[in-house]
């Protein structure tokens, strides 16, 4: 399976580029794959680049799975660091992502210095 990487992911969301959108679209006819380095690039981007909310950021992020021809990596974790970015948007969607790989591979709890990260369950603050 080919894979995307952060500008396909951004065009898909965005839309902005009519020409860049269509080729994406293209690309994905035959299906990709989907990082989480490119997943977690892409709400970067959207934040600081696009200036979106972190709502919109989410949201956009959640329309990925449902796009018939794109594969997520770990896409159930994804979906759980969504749920912790849409309560606590200031953890930052990488924060929230680092947390829920950490939880799934068993390797808690996950050492912080971030006090807002330490309050859910899994962190402990250093």
């Amino acid at each position: 399976m080919r894979a995307v990487d952060t500008n396909v992911l951004v065009r898909l969301i965005t839309r902005g580029d009519l020409r860049q959108t269509a080729l994406a679209e293209d690309f994905l006819e035959r299906s990709a794959w989907v990082s989480l380095l490119a997943l977690t690039e892409a709400m970067w981007v959207l934040g600081s680049v696009y200036e979106l909310t972190p709502l919109q950021q989410a949201n956009g992020i959640e329309m990925l799975p449902s796009h018939r021809q794109l594969v997520l990596q770990e896409r159930d974790t994804v979906a759980d660091a969504l749920n912790h970015f849409r309560a606590k948007p200031a953890l930052g969607f990488s924060d929230c992502l680092m947390l829920e790989l950490a939880r799934k591979a068993g390797h808690l709890p996950l050492g912080t210095f971030d006090r807002v990260l330490a309050k859910l369950p899994g962190p402990q603050k250093l």
